[in-house]
C-alpha cells in the first residue's frame, strides 16, 4: 500500500505554512534575530500563571463543560462589554475554544461546504484559506492594497459577492499588515451586507493592540450583530500563546453548531488554562496596557529603521507587524528573506506566505526586545545599502 496515495488529496497538496518555514531556518543560524513568529516576547503575568497553579494545587484537573467553564463565559461576557460595548449571552452565546483558530476552523466547518464561497482579504492569516478548502467551500480572494491602508473596500467587497457567497472573513487589526479598520470603513462593508445573508467571521485577535483609535468590531453595528461572529483569544493580549485558549461570540444557533462540531472534535479547551484565563479577564488590564505602551515603542522605531533601510512602510496602527515593501532590492520576497537570513542573521517572513498580493514584501514582527530591534535594523540598513550598489 502507498500511504501517500490514501491522503485525502486536498490535504496532501496543502503547502506548509511558509512562515513555518522561516522559524526552521532560523534555528539553524547561530546568533540569529528572529521577527518572524508572532509571539510576545512578554511572560504571561506572574498574577495569571498563580492563578493557574492554584487550579492545579486544588486538584481542578477534570474535564471543564464542553463550552467552557461558565464562570469564564461570564467573564468574557463582562469584558467584551466593557472593551467593546458588545453584548452576548454567556449560556447561549459565547463558547471557550482551543485558541482562535480553533474558533475560525469550526465556525466554517459549521457554515460552509461544497458549492459554497467565503470571502478572504489578503493578505492575511495563513489559516483561512486553508480551513475553507478543507470543507469543500471556495476561498474566493479579495486584495487588499498599500495605498488604501490595506483596508477592505466597498467597492472591492461588492465585487467579490456571488449567489454562492457565504461568508466574509474581516481580520481586523490585520495579520500581516497592521492595518485597522475605523468606525466610517466598518459602517460601508456593513451597508454592503445589511441587506444580504452573509455571515461575517470577525477575527479580532488583536483587538487590544491598537495604536491611537480604540477597537471598533463590526458587530457594534445594530444590524450586523446577528449575523456577525466575534473571535477573539488570550494569545496576544494576554501574552499567553502556549495556553492555547481562545473564544467566540455570537449568535446562539451558529454557537450551538460550533458547539457540536467542537464537542466531538476536542471536547473541552484546557481546564487549567481556562483557570489562568478567568484570573486575565478580572484583572490583567494594567498588563495589558503596559504592553501596548511598550509595543507602540517598538513599532515607531521599526517603521523608522525600514524607512531609513529604503524601504516604504506603511505605518501599522494594529497587532504587533510591520509590511515593509521591498520591491526596490529587484528580489522577490522568498529570496530577500533568505538573502537576509544567511547574510545578514535576521528572519522575516515573505508577504507572499500570507497569499499571492503579499509579494514584494516581507512581515516583520515587533514583538521582539528593543534591544533586538534595534540591532536588526541596523543589519537590515547594512544589507540594503550593500544591494543598492549591486543595483546601480
Amino acid at each position: 500500500m502507498n500511504m501517500r496515495d490514501m491522503i485525502l488529496p486536498v490535504v496532501r497538496d496543502m503547502p506548509s505554512s511558509g512562515i513555518r518555514k522561516f522559524f526552521d531556518l532560523v534555528n539553524e543560524v547561530k546568533d540569529a534575530i528572529s521577527l518572524s513568529i508572532g509571539e510576545p516576547d512578554f511572560l504571561t503575568p506572574w498574577h495569571i500563571r498563580e492563578a493557574a497553579i492554584y487550579s492545579l494545587e486544588k486538584g481542578r484537573t477534570r474535564y471543564s463543560p464542553n463550552a467552557g467553564l461558565l464562570e469564564l463565559r461570564k467573564e468574557v461576557s463582562c469584558y467584551v462589554k466593557r472593551k467593546y460595548g458588545l453584548e452576548y449571552d454567556p449560556e447561549k452565546e459565547i463558547i471557550i475554544t482551543v485558541g482562535g483558530s480553533e474558533a475560525i476552523d469550526i465556525a466554517l466547518r459549521s457554515l460552509v461546504g461544497p458549492g459554497d464561497e467565503v470571502i478572504i482579504p489578503e493578505p492575511s492569516f495563513v489559516a483561512y484559506k486553508p480551513c475553507t478548502v478543507f470543507t469543500g467551500a471556495t476561498p474566493v480572494t479579495v486584495e487588499l492594497k498599500v495605498e488604501h491602508d490595506f483596508r477592505l473596500q466597498p467597492e472591492q467587497l461588492l465585487e467579490a459577492i456571488t449567489d454562492r457567497t457565504k461568508v466574509l472573513i474581516l481580520p481586523y487589526p490585520n495579520n500581516p499588515t497592521g492595518a485597522v479598520m475605523f468606525e466610517e470603513d466598518l459602517r460601508k462593508i456593513a451597508d454592503v451586507l445589511k441587506d444580504r445573508d452573509i455571515v461575517v467571521i470577525s477575527d479580532e485577535i488583536y483587538a487590544e493592540l491598537t495604536y491611537g483609535k480604540r477597537h471598533v468590531s463590526i458587530a457594534n453595528f445594530p444590524e450586523m450583530k446577528e449575523k456577525t461572529l466575534v473571535i477573539n483569544g488570550f494569545s496576544k493580549a494576554f501574552s499567553m500563546t502556549g495556553w492555547r485558549l481562545g473564544y467566540a461570540c455570537g449568535h446562539p444557533s451558529l454557537i450551538e453548531a460550533m458547539y457540536k462540531v467542537h464537542q466531538y472534535a476536542i471536547m473541552c479547551s484546557p481546564t487549567t488554562s481556562q483557570h489562568a484565563a478567568i484570573e486575565a479577564l478580572k484583572n490583567g488590564d494594567d498588563h495589558v496596557d503596559a504592553m501596548v505602551r511598550e509595543y507602540n515603542r517598538r513599532r515607531r522605531v521599526m517603521v523608522d529603521g525600514f524607512r531609513r533601510a529604503g524601504l516604504d512602510c506603511f505605518e501599522p496602527l494594529g497587532a504587533f507587524y510591520v509590511f515593509p515593501c521591498i520591491r526596490t532590492t529587484g528580489m522577490s520576497s522568498e529570496e530577500f528573506c533568505e538573502r537576509l537570513l544567511m547574510e545578514e542573521k535576521v528572519a522575516v517572513v515573505p508577504g507572499n506566505a500570507f497569499g499571492k498580493c503579499g509579494e514584494g514584501f516581507v512581515r516583520a514582527c515587533y514583538a521582539a526586545s528593543m534591544e533586538n530591534i534595534i540591532e536588526a535594523m541596523k543589519r537590515i540598513q547594512n544589507f540594503t545599502i550593500k544591494h543598492s550598489k549591486e543595483l546601480v
